[in-house]
């Protein structure tokens, strides 16, 4: 087999469905023995600093956390979507939306945390960015 270049492989991920993907990945952790999963960052305590210092930081605030707060009434329909946001299976979606309130996403950009939040509130579920 011909070794495909970064670039074809990109163009072949791209045609394939979340769960085909989601299914590769598994794969692809099995063959090598490794986890596609990114590190839990802990995050430390922050500097206790003046107040002006705060609503400037917020302002230039670049990557977002989508907080899933409550399931609400639909939460097969919310436990779908934290799937298609994630690569997480059934079992562990189930587990981080029993678990609300929990991070579904995290260090994301302001527009695709925009579209996540949007995409949880749809199917019913209460949602905080920070």
């Amino acid at each position: 087999m011909a070794k495909l270049s970064t670039d074809e492989l990109l163009e072949a991920f791209k045609e394939m469905t979340l769960i085909e993907l989601s299914e590769f990945v598994k794969q692809f952790e099995e063959t090598f023995e490794v986890t596609a999963a990114a590190p839990v960052a802990v995050a430390g305590a922050a500097p206790a600093a003046g107040g002006g210092d705060a609503g400037a930081e917020a302002e230039e605030q670049s990557e977002f956390d989508v907080i899933l707060a409550s399931a609400g009434d639909k939460k097969i329909q919310v436990i779908k979507e934290v799937r298609a946001l994630t690569s997480l299976g059934l079992k562990e979606a189930k587990d981080l939306v029993d678990g609300a309130p929990k991070a579904v996403v995290e260090k994301v950009d302001k527009e695709a945390a925009e579209k996540a939040k949007e995409a949880l509130e749809g199917a019913g579920a209460t949602v905080e960015l920070k």
